[in-house]
């Protein structure tokens, strides 16, 4: 058995052990040198997973690729900056407290084990893993009637999805005799001989995934988990735990389920219509900023689904660099949200932007870089994210999904749009407060990828294509 296949799953899980124990015997307030020991644990844990070697371990439940790699990073990336939003925010909110960090290292190691799945069962256990420690932060400030609610929503839908899942795994194991990716994709190489009550597991499968990317019909937690979670977790929830999701629906369809394609591809083209559609609908009449990202983000998973529906290299390609560019479009966004207080008071609302341009320029420009990429708009980075996934789904005969994509792009870019001119020409509220440094540090490094990145796409495309060739080889 090669244990070592998943030393730094092992790491950052027994270093989370550690964290824990430490802040319960430390006498003083452990908050701050919690999180800071976390953050050196994803340090130390990222180092591993580039120096893991590829392979397969534990009979066959656990593999490390290209692919894993590359998700793993970014799932590591995201969690970082997610945290690193979180330090003033829970000082202000009197929510610093040790366990939070670790809650996010735990949701973290279950990520990592959901995008190194070789098996259903791995899969089910790395994914109930992070639900866990997600329903726990998302009720974290336990003052806040919001955050409760926001909470017990996510935990009964996501109870839900569980069930779902892991029907359509029971299902799939009783009409295939085994949840193991390699030998389902060695049992389903004729696609014919499928039974109708193996399709309906997949499924059921796939309803359970979709749930876990916020994606169309499974979307309705959203909205109601973004607004209520506190701010950072919701910058959390919507970039590290979105990644995995769609990085394990995409193994899960590609791997074991590959040969049966044609079956499961037009409902992966449904749900990916739909995700767009309400996306740029639903957030046109938003007045909340987390609400409107929450609609926004349902629409983004809907782009990254397009790669996807194409089944080629050149789509997961597309999906995976989608998702890179998303994930720091996205924080970015949150940065900015979470730099929105004024006297000492979170604010929420897209009108209280006011003539931000006229009171804090830096931040409405970093405001207004994030809200172009997230339109589409050249040069930056959602730009060509959407390109990508957009020159797939054409050469793959799929005008349908690319010319709802680019009008969906039109028609979300204008409440992007919108809140710059509420920005830029609005009369000007009272200011805000000075930002704190580490928020002002993910702002920038974000905004800097955002911008730049057409002058350098080369190693991101390049990774995903070596993860993308990886699952169909």
């Amino acid at each position: 058995m090669n244990w070592t296949i998943a030393l730094p799953e092992i790491v950052l899980a027994l270093a989370g052990m550690g964290i824990l124990i430490f802040g319960v015997v430390y006498r003083r307030d452990a908050s701050l040198l919690c999180n800071m020991l976390v953050l050196g644990a994803f340090l130390v844990t990222a180092l591993l997973v580039l120096a893991t070697p590829s392979g397969e371990g534990y009979g066959g439940l656990f593999i490390v690729d290209a692919f894993s790699r590359m998700v793993t990073i970014l799932i590591l990336a995201g969690a970082a900056l997610a945290l690193m939003l979180s330090l003033d925010y829970n000082r202000h909110e009197r929510l610093a407290r040790f366990e939070f960090p670790v809650l996010i290292l735990f949701a973290v190691v279950g990520m990592m084990v959901m995008v190194s799945a070789a098996n259903l069962m791995t899969l089910y256990l790395g994914l109930e893993l992070q639900l866990i420690s997600l329903y726990v932060v998302t009720a974290f400030n336990r003052d806040s009637v919001r955050s409760s609610e926001a909470a017990l929503k996510y935990f009964i839908l996501g109870a839900l999805a569980s069930g779902l899942l892991l029907y359509g795994i029971s299902l799939v194991y009783g009409f295939a005799g085994s949840t193991s990716f390699t030998a389902l994709a060695s049992a389903l190489r004729a696609p014919r001989s499928v039974s109708p009550g193996l399709l309906v597991g997949v499924v059921f499968v796939i309803a359970g995934l979709v749930f876990e990317v916020s994606a169309v019909p499974f979307h309705m937690w959203t909205p109601d988990v973004y607004e209520g979670a506190p701010t950072p977790v919701t910058a959390f929830i919507g970039a590290a735990p979105k990644v995995a999701g769609m990085a394990l629906l995409i193994r899960t369809l590609v791997v074991p389920f590959g040969h049966i394609a044609g079956d499961w591809r037009l409902l992966i083209e449904l749900v990916s219509i739909g995700s767009m559609v309400l996306g740029a609908l639903a957030a046109i009449g938003q007045t909340n900023f987390k609400r409107l990202m929450a609609y926004s983000s349902i629409g983004h998973m809907g782009y990254t689904l397009i790669g996807l529906a194409a089944g080629t290299t050149a789509g997961l390609r597309g999906s995976l660099v989608y998702l890179v560019v998303y994930v720091f479009m996205y924080l970015g966004m949150f940065a900015g949200i979470i730099a929105m207080r004024r006297k000492g008071r979170a604010f929420e609302q897209i009108a209280d932007l006011s003539g931000l341009a006229r009171t804090d320029p830096a931040l409405a420009l970093a405001f207004a870089v994030f809200l172009f990429s997230m339109a589409g708009i050249p040069p930056l980075s959602g730009f060509f994210g959407k390109l990508y996934v957009f020159l797939a789904a054409v050469q793959a005969g799929m005008w349908t999904l690319a010319v709802v994509g680019v009008l969906t792009s039109v028609i979300g870019a204008y409440y992007y749009i919108r809140i710059v001119k509420v920005m830029y020409i609005d009369a000007p509220a009272p200011g805000i407060d000075p930002r704190p440094a580490m928020v002002s540090f993910v702002a920038a490094a974000t905004a800097i990828f955002t911008v730049f990145f057409f002058l350098l796409p080369g190693p991101v495309v390049n990774a995903a294509q070596a993860a993308a060739q990886v699952l169909f080889g």
